[in-house]
């Protein structure tokens, strides 16, 4: 029996919120979206803290590297802010693309950045001197997401082309393609032990993928419209899917079941616009939408 309480509503934004990620440092929030900044938010008091720094554009990607004590914010008009938080102020811009970032990871073992954009190409830029490495052409159209696999040898890429393409980190050479959705990628992540890979369309559907054999195990129809993201928790079987139907479900991470559905039809407080980002933070499951606001639920599974 899983239990969901919203413990807390982070208003502030003026507008719709696309990013969402945990800071390096426990207890700290970074949201982005079509408005003035990055916003930093406290997770000890449910608080806001700051602007970090104010944007040009709307901001569609924030990544926090493991080890580094850097942010990343993707733009619309292809830039990436970096914010060095040790010298409290914002480094030269990573310039090349010049369409909108939507989504940025990194490789910690090979010290590397991936940054993807809507030209269709991935950037590598070195974490230690922030210098441009290769460029890759993954697609003739957009590239929404990116999933490092947890051994760091594989790259998943979401495309708005419907298409799923995996690269091997090692070359950054194409290894597959997975065809099955009808519209696009919006959403990627390898399992924690990185035996399959969750994807997420505009088609409203999860599909779940064989690592090894790149086969299809299970097609769920998830949503009744796109979905936008999915997070694995981190350390109980289960994962969260975030959708433009308003909703937010639980679903089992071992016998991909639907487990629980956060939506105002099931009695919960809950967006009002389509839900863009979640970020587990321990049980807490963090939400951000449309609608302006972040929201915290406390997940208890039974």
């Amino acid at each position: 029996m899983i239990t969901v309480q919203k413990t807390a509503e982070l208003t502030g934004h003026s507008n719709p919120i696309f990013a969402l990620t945990l800071s390096q440092k426990p207890g700290i929030l970074f949201t982005g979206g079509n408005d003035k900044g990055v916003v930093e938010w406290s997770l000890k008091t449910n608080s806001f803290i700051k602007v970090m720094f104010p944007v040009a554009a709307s901001i569609y990607a924030i990544h926090c590297p493991a080890s580094y004590p850097l942010m990343m914010a993707g733009l619309r008009n292809g830039d990436v802010l970096v914010f060095d938080f040790l010298k409290q102020q914002l480094l030269p811009t990573l310039k090349h693309h010049d369409k909108p970032i939507f989504d940025i990871k990194s490789i910690n073992n090979k010290k590397e950045l991936l940054i993807a954009s809507e030209d269709g190409s991935v950037t590598i830029w070195s974490l230690d001197t922030l210098q441009l490495l290769h460029t890759i052409k993954v697609s003739t159209d957009t590239i929404r997401c990116i999933s490092v696999s947890p051994d760091e040898k594989k790259v998943a890429f979401g495309c708005r082309d419907n298409d799923i393409r995996i690269y091997d980190l090692e070359d950054y050479t194409l290894v597959n393609t997975l065809k099955g959705h009808s519209m696009a990628v919006f959403a990627v992540q390898y399992s924690p032990l990185g035996d399959y890979l969750v994807s997420g369309s505009r088609d409203a559907q999860v599909k779940i993928w064989d690592t090894r054999s790149f086969e299809l195990i299970e097609n769920i129809p998830a949503h009744l419209f796109a979905v936008n993201h999915i997070a694995f928790h981190p350390s109980q079987p289960y994962f969260a899917t975030a959708s433009m139907d308003k909703s937010i479900k639980l679903w089992g991470a071992d016998d991909f079941k639907l487990y629980k559905v956060i939506s105002r039809e099931k009695g919960f407080e809950t967006h009002r616009l389509s839900v863009n980002k979640l970020a587990w933070n321990g049980n807490q499951l963090i939400s951000a939408s449309d609608d302006k606001k972040i929201i915290l639920w406390d997940i208890q599974f039974g």
